[in-house]
């Protein structure tokens, strides 16, 4: 059961499995498909995204650090510095 807390069982094929530790205990994105969707929808699942996905997307060869950050940019958060 630790494992299942501790790890994302990311599967990219039949039998292509890849594990990204947890950076909290849960249950949230154990198993989790990116076969068939695109990376802009892989990381806009916050969990995976904070855990490093996009490293490992980048370490598959599935999209470059140049697009990774393109994609990561559009879910920072927006600095509010003009609210006073």
């Amino acid at each position: 059961m630790y494992i299942l807390l501790s790890y994302h069982f990311i599967f990219s094929g039949i039998s292509d499995v890849h594990l990204l530790k947890k950076s909290k205990l849960t249950l949230e994105y154990t198993f989790y498909n990116i076969g068939g969707k695109t990376n802009t929808t892989i990381l806009s699942k916050e969990p995976l995204r904070e855990d490093g996905i996009g490293d490992l997307l980048v370490d598959m060869g599935r999209m470059s650090e140049t697009e990774r950050d393109r994609i990561m940019k559009k879910f920072e958060p927006e600095d509010d510095e003009d609210e006073w």
